[in-house]
């Protein structure tokens, strides 16, 4: 699943240009899988509750291998775009499904210890998406990555027919008006940020899509805590300011792993003239500890506390995105591995202990309402950030072509393409210095977000007297 959010970040480039895509239809690659993703997971596990937990996990696999084919071999991105909607519901179902049957066949220690391998496949896949999807798309072109993806399914689905069946005795109706509230309002929000980098943020669609997201939101928010019984979102485990403070980690933490990972790899191959295999492995020193952390976090944290491990997560990765604002397209290996480095470390360090974290902050018989927020809230800052990041660097990167003489229609553009790692060769050497520009202030933006994640981590898993 991880591997489907960046190898597919990692092919766009290849495939808009090979299905001759616009801006805006290339960006609904990533954002209708990520809405769909983000959208589900709790609605999918209820279904999981009464319908079959193994039996909802083999149709979710079933169905992100079936459309990771479709789109392996679509003639058109409009025909992509709705595949991978589809799979990204299929991912929520795997999700859902597959957290409640390891939940269901283990128990005390052997549940943790299967959380946190769970956890740590999630940053693998995140980590090794760039390098082994730019290498695919090197050798065998961008279908490759999805054919990859499709042909993985098959050995993954005859193994979890092994898995137990089981269900939920109480099997509670499913949160049809939440589901819908919070998918609609995720959406607006999304296209919010597509249309503002195409029209501009005081553009009467925009407007009007920012209004809409609001309102869903808020009232997604009231029918919660009417339905507090039967909701999506058990409300009153955020009374818990433990809770509350590592449910949101996700902001801070993978919000700025998953941009880069996204449009630093694009960035790399557009701008900077690399490889898209080249460009895999100049992450190497972003997402090797992510490989590498997890496990010793853990440790850590046993020695001295989950305040300790993810305050010092936080601080790590707004040291390294304050550093992102010496990235230049022409800088070496050690020049980028400088930002990068503290990033991944401090990413690595939180991975090893914000799943198991979330449901240690709550009681034991909350634990599995926990876990579907918090995954919840991991892949809602997942599809927030990979569309309103690519929002602010084109924004930014336009506003820049703009103080050059471009016109308003064409830096819009050309920034689109930028972003998305589609730049012609003659105009590479002018749109170099502004997206540069552009990644610079995101890196502030990061750097400032990850501060107030480590002060308000630090606060709210201080240690309270009875």
């Amino acid at each position: 699943m991880p591997f489907s959010v960046t190898g597919a970040a990692v092919a766009l480039p290849s495939m808009a240009a090979h299905l001759g895509a616009s801006v805006g239809t290339a960006q609904w690659m990533l954002n209708a899988f990520n809405i769909t993703f983000a959208a589900l997971p709790l609605a999918a596990g209820g279904l999981a509750d009464r319908l079959g937990r193994r039996r909802v996990l083999l149709t979710g696999i079933a169905v992100v291998g079936v459309m990771s084919l479709l789109v392996a071999l679509s003639p058109s991105m409009v025909l992509v775009d709705l595949a991978r909607a589809i799979q990204g519901c299929g991912a929520a179902t795997v999700l859902a499904a597959g957290a409640a049957v390891l939940a269901e066949a283990t128990s005390g220690r052997r549940r943790q210890l299967a959380f946190g391998i769970l956890g740590t496949s999630f940053g693998t896949g995140l980590a090794i998406g760039p390098l082994a999807a730019g290498a695919l798309v090197q050798l065998a072109g961008w279908r490759s990555v999805f054919l990859l993806v499709a042909v993985m399914s098959v050995p993954i689905w005859l193994v979890a027919t092994r898995a137990g069946e089981s269900r939920d005795p109480a099997r509670r109706k499913l949160d049809l008006a939440g589901v819908a509230t919070f998918t609609a309002g995720l959406g607006c929000l999304s296209y919010a940020f597509v249309q503002a980098a195409a029209a501009g943020w005081t553009a009467p669609g925009t407007l009007l899509l920012l209004a809409a997201a609001i309102a869903l939101t808020a009232l997604f928010a009231v029918l919660e805590i009417r339905r507090a019984d039967r909701a999506m979102f058990d409300v009153r485990l955020f009374a818990k300011p433990e809770f509350v403070a590592v449910v949101c980690q996700p902001f801070t933490v993978t919000l700025g792993f998953v941009i880069l990972l996204i449009y630093l790899p694009a960035y790399l191959q557009g701008v900077a003239g690399q490889s898209t295999f080249s460009s895999g492995l100049l992450l190497l020193p972003m997402t090797a500890p992510v490989l590498l952390l997890p496990l010793a976090a853990g440790w850590m944290a046993a020695r001295t506390s989950v305040r300790t491990v993810l305050t010092a997560a936080s601080l790590m990765i707004a040291l390294g995105a304050l550093l992102l604002t010496t990235l230049h397209s022409d800088g070496s290996w050690l020049a980028l591995a400088l930002p990068l480095l503290p990033f991944g470390a401090g990413v690595g360090l939180a991975f090893g202990v914000m799943d198991n974290a979330a449901i240690s902050t709550v009681p034991v018989h909350n634990a599995g309402a926990a876990a579907g927020i918090f995954n919840t809230m991991r892949i809602t800052g997942e599809s927030v950030a990979v569309a309103g990041a690519a929002a602010l660097l084109t924004t930014l990167t336009a506003g820049q072509l703009g103080q050059h003489g471009v016109a308003a229609a064409s830096a819009v553009r050309l920034a689109g393409l930028a972003v998305q790692g589609q730049v012609a060769q003659p105009d590479r050497a002018g749109l170099a210095s502004d997206l540069t520009a552009a990644f610079h202030v995101l890196g502030i933006v990061l750097a400032i977000l990850s501060t107030i994640g480590a002060v308000l981590t630090y606060l709210a898993l201080a240690p309270r007297r009875r």
